[in-house]
Parts: C-alpha cells; sequence; structure tokens
C-alpha cells in the first residue's frame, strides 16, 4: 500500500510539474505574439510614438561617458560577430565534450534562425533608425531590433540548457539570472546608444521569445519522434 501511494504522490508530483511547465509556456508565447502585435499596431497603423519620444527624454537626462562606454561593451554582447563566435563555442561543446547531438542541433536552428528571421522583418516592416546622432556607428534598418532579438533567442536558450544540464541548483539559479539581466541589458543598451526606439527593443524581445519557443518545442518533437520510429529500424537492420 505504501507503495502504491508513493507511485500516485510522484505520478501527482509529475503531472502538476508538466501542467505548470505547460502554462508557463503557452502564457509566454501567447505573451509574446500579443506584445509584438500591439507594438505593430501601435507604430504602424496608428502611428503612436509618444511612448519612444518619452523614453529618449529620459534616456537624454542621464548620459555620461563612463555609461557609453558601458553601454558600447554590453551592446557587443548581442553583435553578430560575437554570438556567431560563442554559437559555435557551444556546438562543439554539446558534439565533442557532452555528446549531444540534439543540444548541438537546437544552436544553430535557434541562432541563425533568429538572425534570419530578423533580416527578413527589418526589411518588411522598413522602418528607419532614429533620426537623432547616435552614439555608436550603425546601419541597415530599426524594426525589430536585431540585438534584442537574437539576445533573447540565443541567451534564452542558454537558460533552457542550463535548466536541463546543471544539477547544483545555486549554479544554476546564478546562472541565469545573470544571463537575465544581461538580456535585459543588451535591450537597453541599444536604447541608450539611440540605435534603435524602445518600442524595437520590445517587439525584437517578443519575436526572439516567439522564435525560441516554436524551435525548442518542435526540435524536441523531432528527437522524440526520431527515437520512437528510427532508433528501432536502424537497431533491428
Amino acid at each position: 500500500m505504501e507503495i502504491f501511494n508513493r507511485i500516485v504522490r510522484r505520478g501527482l508530483a509529475a503531472f502538476t510539474l508538466f501542467t505548470l511547465e505547460l502554462i508557463v509556456i503557452w502564457t509566454a508565447f501567447l505573451g509574446s505574439l500579443f506584445v509584438f502585435l500591439f507594438i505593430t499596431k501601435e507604430i504602424f497603423h496608428l502611428r503612436e510614438e509618444e511612448f519612444d519620444k518619452n523614453v529618449f527624454l529620459f534616456l537624454n537626462a542621464h548620459i555620461s561617458t563612463s555609461m557609453t562606454d558601458f553601454m558600447e561593451g554590453i551592446t557587443f554582447f548581442a553583435s553578430r560577430n560575437f554570438i556567431a563566435g560563442a554559437a559555435l563555442m557551444v556546438f562543439f561543446y554539446f558534439i565533442f565534450i557532452k555528446r549531444h547531438a540534439w543540444y548541438s542541433l537546437k544552436i544553430p536552428v535557434v541562432a541563425l534562425g533568429s538572425i534570419t528571421l530578423n533580416l527578413v522583418l527589418k526589411h518588411l516592416f522598413n522602418r528607419p533608425r532614429p533620426l537623432m546622432p547616435h552614439l555608436v556607428k550603425s546601419s541597415g534598418l530599426s524594426f525589430p531590433s536585431g540585438h534584442a532579438m537574437i539576445s533573447i533567442s540565443f541567451y534564452g536558450l542558454l537558460i533552457y540548457l542550463i535548466w536541463e544540464q546543471v544539477q547544483n541548483r545555486g549554479i544554476k539559479y546564478t546562472l541565469i539570472a545573470l544571463l537575465l539581466i544581461l538580456i535585459h541589458l543588451i535591450g537597453f543598451s541599444r536604447v541608450y546608444l539611440r540605435v534603435h526606439y524602445a518600442s524595437d527593443v520590445m517587439a525584437g524581445f517578443a519575436l526572439g521569445t516567439l522564435w525560441l519557443i516554436l524551435s525548442i518545442f518542435l526540435i524536441n518533437k523531432i528527437e522524440k519522434y526520431s527515437r520512437r520510429k528510427l532508433a528501432p529500424a536502424i537497431e533491428a537492420s
């Protein structure tokens, strides 16, 4: 009887955890979709730019040389060159050290897919960058922010991998907290440096979250299918 009760408790705990994770994922996905659609409507349909102007007015009063240097350093961590190098390092780690092929597949799908999707959307919306003098060199279009979208998709993937792989809770939560801080600082840096509107960054975060969730979901489905269908066929042959 005790064994049966223990099995029931474990089953209920697993079901509760699964349900909670599902609720969190769907809330993040639908919330991000709503935010992106809302911003798109406000900026491109209603031509509402008061929020962006107020953010710039606030930041203009807090600009300093030391803060600008700090923000330039922060924004580098979401540059394409840095992300490409970091993605390769994580890719090779899971290929040669950890030997987890499916985790290594998630990295190029999320990183490269995020960059490609961002470029397509930039040309689709065709929003110029802010007209005020930029505090760092920049080129291209403004909406959605590539740094914001890439940072939340790539570093969000690292958070997912840390959550799955790191067993020590102290290390796990510390790393996750640091990455979350970095993601938000990157988004803030793009507005501070005047190369993006605040709405660009918010839209980039929303789209990056959508892409991250969708990519992980689809790759996990493919992984489960391959283990269930392909692996037995390979072993039999």
